[in-house]
């Protein structure tokens, strides 16, 4: 964390200014809007073309019309949307939302970022007044309510209730299709180690023979692992375990105020290295097949780095699923990554001692406010629904914490100062690079990733010297992950790149690659056999510590 000194009253100030805003500094904002502002008024031209534009988009409102590219918008689908008064409502909401993108773009001497962030911000102000948000101006509300003779009020108003209750600590009742250990992550295995920091869970072979080198699975620990056991026809765990191989995932511990202190060296010592090292005392293995799952392959590459540096060559493959390690690219999460944010956050933080995973995951929903927030309220609170629950959204739902001073180092280090892309990071106090890295890299990265976005982790193959094959799914962060051979409509693209062979640019790649039908696991699985040893039987867990899902996964 960062250890300048702070008075006391300040950062006590800065803890409770948070609490109204959500974590975001108002610092960070108010010079972007400076910034944008300034410019604009030293900018007659552009007022000019704005004030013409207004008048324009004006007239488009009167008599409703809709652009082409505004046709898609999945918030106007219901075809009530087209007669009067609430396609007026729509035109005129349409209208502000082009003429506010006009007024924030290209306008020379503001810096990008700061005009990306004003966009944003001031498109969440309008998502929230958008038509379909209200019941007086949402047709399709409306007809709902009519129609049902106003039991959907009703019935949002209790779905409101029962959120609120929740929201405020009462809880709501447990899906019980949904419950960890007994519907979710229930692939057999075995607890076989334990520590402070981490839970070592090795599964049971189904094979009476399996590969020599074991699956070593490094989550992020900004989530529950058993996002890769979730139900037993979408476990990643259970497809590799079926394939014939040995397979361990680390579980991380739910950090509380006495974790405060831990870093990302604690990270990387008593969960990657200690993990590591009792795979390799359990199956005598000298190499194995690492795997890492967004922060958590970035913590893996690190580690990785490092023992690469140190001359310890004990991953025969490494493959990172939608991890970044050049975070020059990180997306619209990357416009509240500054030095004012990650200073308030630390003030935020320094009072329970880590970030709560209420405010974590209200970060990233606001990048996709209309798709994880707006319709959630429309669906749920005005039409009186629910959306059915599903595996996914029940781990969603089960949040982790992060430590204040790893999430604060984690901002700095990767973030704010690049330093592992750059290769200036530290391990042991010394510096680690990622070209270093011998092993063949299987590299996945997923179309709709608002977390670790495509091309962002398409950098690998820049800042890697050895085998990479890069592959492209479509699907989200999560959803393109857990691709399950079967799933419907799944596809993805493929490029490998040798040791040594020119760099091809991520936008004439995607160009020239054409998408294959299927999913991806059908494609890793024979890339990882093509790595392996021939099968031997499995060495047997000389003392196990309870049974999977293990302990810290209900933390």
């Amino acid at each position: 964390m960062n250890k300048r000194k702070k008075p006391p009253v300040d950062r006590a100030f800065h803890a409770a200014l948070a609490q109204m805003t959500g974590g975001v500094s108002p610092a960070a904002l108010g010079v972007a809007y400076l910034d944008w502002a300034a410019h604009l008024a030293a900018s007659p031209g552009k007022q000019a073309e704005l004030a013409k534009l207004a008048g324009t988009e004006l007239a488009k409102a009167m008599f409703s019309h809709v652009d082409a590219a505004d046709q898609h918008d999945s918030r106007f689908a219901d075809q009530l949307w087209n007669y009067p008064p609430f396609s007026f409502y729509r035109s005129g909401f349409l209208a502000a939302q082009h003429w506010w993108d006009a007024a924030t773009a290209d306008l020379p001497g503001v810096d990008k970022k700061h005009a990306r962030l004003v966009n944003f911000s001031a498109r969440q102000l309008l998502d929230m007044m958008a038509p379909t948000n209200s019941p007086l101006t949402n047709p399709s509300v409306i007809a709902k309510a009519l129609q049902t003779q106003g039991h959907s009020v009703l019935r949002g108003l209790e779905n409101w209730l029962e959120d609120l209750n929740a929201s405020l600590g009462k809880g709501r009742p447990q899906n019980p299709d949904f419950v960890v250990g007994e519907t979710l992550a229930i692939t057999d295995g075995d607890v076989v180690y334990r520590n402070d920091l981490v839970e070592l869970i090795r599964y049971k072979p189904t094979k009476a023979k399996v590969r020599p080198e074991p699956i070593f699975i490094v989550p992020a620990w900004i989530m529950k692992y058993y996002v890769l056991d979730l139900s037993p026809y979408n476990s990643l765990v259970r497809y590799l375990v079926n394939e014939g191989f040995d397979v361990f995932i680390i579980s991380w511990k739910n950090p509380g105020k006495s974790d405060a202190d831990l870093g990302m060296q604690d990270y990387i010592d008593h969960g990657v290295r200690a993990c590591r090292d009792q795979i390799k005392k359990i199956t005598a293995a000298k190499q194995m097949h690492g795997v890492g799952y967004c922060l958590g392959g970035t913590l893996l590459a690190i580690a990785a780095a490092a023992d690469a540096r140190d001359k310890h060559n004990g991953f025969k493959t490494l493959s990172f699923l939608a991890s970044q390690v050049d975070f020059s690219e990180p997306g619209e999460i990357g416009l509240f990554i500054n030095e004012s944010q990650v200073a308030f956050l630390e003030d935020m933080m320094a009072e329970r001692g880590y970030l709560r995973a209420d405010q974590m995951a209200g970060a990233f929903a606001m990048l996709r406010s209309n798709d994880l927030i707006w319709s959630r309220v429309i669906r749920h609170y005005l039409l009186g629904e629910r959306t059915p629950m599903n595996d996914l959204m029940a781990w969603n739902a089960d949040a982790t914490r992060m430590p204040a001073r790893m999430h604060s180092e984690y901002l700095r280090h990767l973030f704010l100062d690049n330093a592992l892309a750059k290769g200036v990071y530290t391990v042991d106090g010394h510096h680690i690079s990622l070209t270093d890295i011998r092993a063949p890299i299987y590299c996945l990265a997923t179309e709709k990733d608002h977390v670790s976005p495509w091309r962002s982790v398409f950098r690998w193959i820049a800042l890697t010297d050895t085998d990479v094959r890069f592959v492209l799914t479509n699907g989200g962060h999560n959803g393109g992950v857990l691709s399950e051979p079967g799933h419907k409509r799944r596809r993805f693209r493929v490029l490998d790149k040798t040791e040594g062979a020119p760099s091809v640019g991520k936008q004439v790649w995607f160009d020239k690659t054409e998408p294959q039908g299927g999913s991806w696991w059908e494609d890793w699985v024979p890339w990882l056999n093509g790595h392996s040893g021939a099968r031997v039987a499995p060495k047997k867990t000389a003392r196990a510590l309870g049974s999977a899902p293990g302990q810290y996964v209900f933390g």
